[in-house]
């Protein structure tokens, strides 16, 4: 068995799958020397969802860890739970374009769950059964990768799926455990005005670059902490 050099670390890559290609190229990663971690929010947003959790599926395959992100919660809150609240709320937040690379309107997904009508294609079906079954956090000896952070005043045992992928504020300011929590789901912009990966003091590494948002993609190689990036 081969002894793996290094990990990568890459999180929201809502639906840019040009971009997730070339971080990887980028990057170098060959399965058999990196263990790669992909932190969720493969959907939304981008312009091919469909393609960026193809793309994961097949890493998957390939020996990367995947999560579970808080845009994969609310997709499968609203096609498998099919709540109409779930869908608007989804709809918000980039749904349609997730609807679309799978050949649907958000529109009709609405009306058909409303009329109770509704039949997902074998493809999106397939993928909705993945997301259901994707952890929400992974961790080593020395890290703990999460889609949105920890919960500082809680044990993870005790802690509910919705904090692994929506916490924000609470974990950035009060963490301050053993390991270090590598993070996306809160683009760095707005925890040091840069879109490059973020090092916060506390033991935390949040590394959503906002890519979606006219930012960058980033990866970050451990236990070098160097990064790497595209536009």
């Amino acid at each position: 068995m081969q002894t793996v050099k290094r990990l990568l670390v890459i999180s929201d890559m809502h639906g840019q799958i040009d971009a997730f290609n070339a971080l990887l190229d980028k990057v170098n990663y060959t399965m058999e020397e990196d263990l790669l971690f992909l932190l969720g929010d493969y959907v939304d947003r981008g312009n091919n969802p469909k393609a960026v959790i193809k793309k994961a599926r097949e890493l998957e395959k390939q020996g990367a860890v995947t999560l579970k992100g808080n845009h994969e919660a609310m997709m499968e809150k609203a096609l498998v739970d099919r709540d109409l609240l779930a869908v608007s709320h989804w709809a918000q937040n980039g749904g349609a374009q997730t609807l679309s690379s799978y050949g649907l309107s958000i529109e009709n997904v609405y009306k058909e769950i409303q009329d109770g009508t509704l039949t997902l294609p074998d493809a999106l079906q397939d993928d909705l059964e993945w997301i259901q079954q994707l952890n929400v956090y992974a961790e080593t000896e020395h890290y703990f990768f999460v889609h949105a952070g920890v919960d500082p005043e809680k044990e993870i045992s005790q802690t509910d799926q919705e904090t692994f992928l929506w916490i924000r504020t609470p974990f950035f300011e009060g963490y301050c455990g053993e390991k270090t929590v590598i993070f996306g789901h809160t683009p760095t912009m707005n925890l040091h005005d840069s879109s490059a990966v973020f090092f916060g003091e506390n033991n935390i590494i949040g590394i959503d670059g906002g890519c979606v948002f006219g930012g960058q993609l980033n990866c970050l190689e451990l236990p070098s902490k160097a990064t790497y990036s595209v536009n």
